[in-house]
């Protein structure tokens, strides 16, 4: 049965990996925070809002969100060519769609929102990692948001759907569905899939990811909760 599976790692096939969240890490952005999943370890700062002064470049009604994700060199086990690449270049563009309909940019005309994620230590899952810092990042910036977005990825392994998959159960697993969603409403901001799932399947991931997330969404309560105290 399902419920009775245990992958390679040690973990139950409902199981996140290991957690921790900080915010308020950069002194020199408007809002940060610091993610770490399993072996993962992401960076982000937000910038902003800042007026643009250009009118080519800006738009009258809603501030201009530009994100930005990098993999340091080092970040993977082969040294990573530094720079930009094709896929930092995707992501960077599924980040932003993302988390657009979560903030309400129409609040600052004329402004720049600037993302920047950098992730020091990849083992897969950064995209919805990126998601997740980005949220976090922004509510830090005291940037005003429907909800704090959350996300995470589920997929299938050995014919069992399974939470948070891992790096090796990404590159071998059968299937890989990162989904984002804004808890409040349960609205869906952000989903992909990568191989092939029944119909049956897809509705127990989408369950599942739907349950991680919620989870998630509480441990940025929490992140946040630990640096300003109150209640959110």
């Amino acid at each position: 049965m399902t419920n009775e599976f245990i992958r390679k790692d040690g973990r139950a096939y409902n199981t996140l990996r290991n957690m921790k969240m900080e915010v308020g890490v950069l002194n020199n952005a408007d809002g940060s925070a610091y993610i770490e999943c399993g072996n993962n370890k992401i960076l982000v700062g937000v910038y902003g809002p800042r007026e643009i002064h250009s009118k080519k470049h800006s738009k009258p009604d809603g501030a201009v969100l530009r994100c930005k994700y990098n993999m340091a060199p080092f970040s993977v086990k082969e040294r990573k060519r530094p720079g930009p690449n094709r896929r930092s270049t995707e992501i960077s563009k599924l980040i932003s769609e993302a988390i657009t309909p979560n903030i309400f940019l129409e609040k600052y005309p004329r402004a720049s929102i600037d993302i920047s994620i950098e992730v020091l230590e990849a083992e897969g899952g950064t995209r919805c990692l990126g998601i997740v810092g980005v949220s976090l990042a922004l509510a830090d910036a005291e940037i005003p948001m429907k909800d704090l977005i959350s996300a995470c990825a589920v997929g299938k392994v050995d014919d069992h759907i399974v939470l948070d998959l891992s790096e090796q159960e990404d590159q071998t697993g059968q299937a890989d569905m990162p989904l984002a969603i804004i808890p409040r409403t349960g609205e869906i901001t952000f989903l992909q899939m990568d191989g092939n799932l029944t119909q049956e399947e897809f509705e127990e991931a989408l369950d599942l990811a739907y349950d991680g997330c919620y989870y998630i969404n509480q441990l940025q309560k929490e992140a946040l909760l630990s640096k300003y105290g109150g209640s959110y």
